[in-house]
């Protein structure tokens, strides 16, 4: 199958399987969202989610945020992975708002990614969450997925490579529901260790199903 014809395939069973596709975290505004994809690195949404509500409470702006110390937003996010990184990161992250970005979260990837703690993967979350920009965020389930389905070759080795794959074949208007589409897949379906291929319905279309293995 050529690569066109699968991508096209893909796009239109995940438009009927999952027709709505958004993030898991939690969030009100873009300095929310911000703070909850920092805090979700190697850490699952749902512990975030547990955690960020008394932390947006009481730190409702980046001024506030700004303000306190890590040793202070250490205690609120004590739960999740590398709690003392993410908070240096949180903090140094508002304050850089406050004094470079008038406190509003910027839109372009070049400006998100001199932010404390966010790398591309956070930037581009952000700018197609927030923004509806088409940025394709590849973290471990948008790596795994894509490579089973056959969506990228085995060539594409990084994030990078593989993003840069996906933004060639997924149509702009299409890439930030994509993204989602491949980590809810990948969370739920197309898991890194017991993939429940009895119940994908890409077999006969992912590459991993027409290989005869994929979890069988």
């Amino acid at each position: 199958m050529r690569k066109k014809e699968l991508y096209q395939k893909v796009t239109e069973y995940f438009q009927t399987a999952m027709p709505v596709a958004e993030t898991e975290l939690h969030y009100d505004d873009p300095f929310q969202l911000l703070i909850a994809v920092i805090l979700s690195a190697q850490c699952t949404d749902k512990r975030v989610n547990m955690i960020t509500p008394p932390l947006f409470h009481d730190f409702p702006t980046p001024e506030a945020l700004a303000a306190t110390t890590p040793e202070v937003v250490f205690e609120y996010i004590k739960s999740v992975s590398y709690p003392n990184n993410k908070a240096k990161h949180l903090v140094g992250m508002a304050r850089m708002l406050v004094k470079d970005f008038q406190s509003q979260v910027p839109d372009t990837l070049e400006e998100l990614v001199k932010l404390p703690g966010v790398g591309r993967k956070t930037a581009n979350v952000i700018q197609s969450v927030v923004f509806h920009k088409a940025a394709m965020a590849v973290d471990t389930h948008v790596f795994r997925v894509s490579h089973r389905i056959g969506l990228v070759p085995m060539s594409c080795t990084t994030p990078l490579a593989t993003e840069k794959y996906l933004m060639k074949y997924f149509p702009a208007d299409i890439i930030p529901t994509a993204h989602h589409w491949l980590i809810l897949h990948g969370r739920y379906v197309c898991t890194a260790r017991s993939p429940k291929c009895h119940e994908c319905g890409l077999n006969g279309i992912c590459k991993e199903s027409l290989k005869g293995t994929g979890g069988n």
